[in-house]
């Protein structure tokens, strides 16, 4: 019988992949897992995150017995989706920002990309411009203190309005800037408050459809969802747990990485 997919964030970001499978997959088992308890990745090095990454996603999916792996982090992704497909015999789907639907969508040619300081900076993601937007101008703006603001959320708590308004300043010095890519997935969590701080509209884009999509083309057999579903973490929060169960996943169970 087949098992749920799973979902695998540092944080709750990944909650937004969640949201986009439950659109495209409503009737799909899922089942979701975060490192909290090493949140968040962007501030370790790199050649510590593979192997922790891998230990944790290892021992998720043996707890879960799921049948694909959705690694929803871009930082999880550029560093170590060639060892988890090494290591795991099922499918795994990776995160990129969505740099190349942006260009194709952008009028004026300027791109906004509202990313973690990690991931604004690496060369991955400097090559997706040079790939799919060499004719574009991209704004590029980190903007880590976002990733607090949606732990508040999921958490319970309203994000900080002055904080949002402070994190999309950059963006708007230009105003041929008209396509804004959230280039880290626990930012469409924000989605609505980020529209209302906007002083303009703009286009936002994401990776949640895109990811959804390529995960209904590599999972054949999906397992029926039936009630809460499994959910893991590696550090105690009751808070996180509450928050997990607003998404329609039982209370979380702890992850002993090896």
């Amino acid at each position: 019988m087949a098992g749920p997919i799973l979902v695998f964030d540092s944080g709750v970001g990944g909650l937004s992949v969640v949201q986009a499978l439950r659109r495209r997959l409503p009737e799909a088992a899922l089942a979701y897992a975060c490192d909290n308890a090493m949140l968040p990745y962007g501030q370790r090095e790199d050649a510590w995150l593979v192997p922790r990454i891998r230990a944790v996603c290892e021992a998720a999916v043996a707890a879960s017995g799921c049948s694909a792996l959705v690694v929803a982090c871009n930082t999880a992704s550029t560093l170590a989706l060639d060892a988890l497909r090494t290591c795991l015999a099922i499918p795994v789907v990776g995160t990129v920002p969505a740099i190349k639907p942006a260009a194709q969508m952008s009028r004026t040619r300027h791109l906004g990309l509202l990313a973690t300081s990690a991931t604004v900076s690496r060369p991955y993601t400097l090559q997706l411009i040079q790939d799919f937007a060499a004719d574009c101008r991209v704004t590029r703006v980190a903007a880590d203190a976002l990733v607090t603001e949606a732990e508040r959320l999921v958490a319970g708590e309203l994000p900080d309005r002055a904080t949002l308004r402070q994190a999309l300043s950059p963006l708007w010095k230009d105003p041929e800037l008209d396509t804004v890519v959230l280039g880290c997935t626990h930012f469409p969590l924000l989605a609505s408050w980020l529209v209302e701080e906007a002083p303009r509209q703009v286009t936002w884009i994401d990776s949640g459809e895109a990811i959804a999509r390529r995960v209904a083309q590599v999972v054949t057999a999906l397992a029926p969802r039936q009630g809460s579903e499994p959910s893991f973490i590696t550090a105690p929060d009751e808070r996180l747990g509450r928050g997990l169960a607003t998404f329609g996943f039982a209370p979380p169970r702890l992850l002993h990485p090896a």
